[in-house]
């Protein structure tokens, strides 16, 4: 018996819709994850870019537990010596719902060149309306 190794040409991909609606940003992070990888896939292979697309709606309903929204922090840096910004994550999610969903996701994904070709299959809307209707989605509940 030999191991099962998918081929880049053989990779069938799907829509999927997950709804953040009150649920923990987290979770639908770590959803969008696993679907955008193709892990969740039978014929998984780990060199192989064999994920799926992925449509985040409703970001701006998602939910931080514990303190997170006063405690937690994005920090980026410029490249100048002493220009280290960072946002808070309250503001972040009223200002830019989809970048705090965009970055949840982004750190949940290997940084590698499989991972960056992944990102690219992630759409993230502040509310609940996309215009990917065409692609039939398939709903998934988290």
């Amino acid at each position: 018996m030999s191991t099962f190794m998918q081929k880049p040409l053989e990779v069938t991909r799907k829509w999927y819709i997950l709804d953040a609606k009150n649920k923990p940003l987290g979770r639908v992070a770590a959803k969008a994850a696993v679907l955008l990888r193709g892990k969740h896939k039978p014929t998984f292979t780990p060199h192989v870019d064999c994920g799926d697309h992925v449509i985040i709606l409703n970001c701006k309903d998602a939910t931080l537990t514990g303190n997170k929204l006063t405690q937690k922090y994005y920090y980026r840096h410029t490249g100048y010596i002493g220009h280290l910004k960072s946002v808070r994550y309250d503001k972040l999610m009223n200002e830019n719902p989809e970048k705090a969903m965009y970055l949840a996701v982004k750190g949940m994904i290997p940084s590698t060149t499989i991972g960056r070709k992944a990102l690219t299959r992630l759409r993230v809307f502040a509310g609940d309306q996309h215009n990917h209707a065409a692609q039939n989605p398939e709903i998934l509940d988290i």
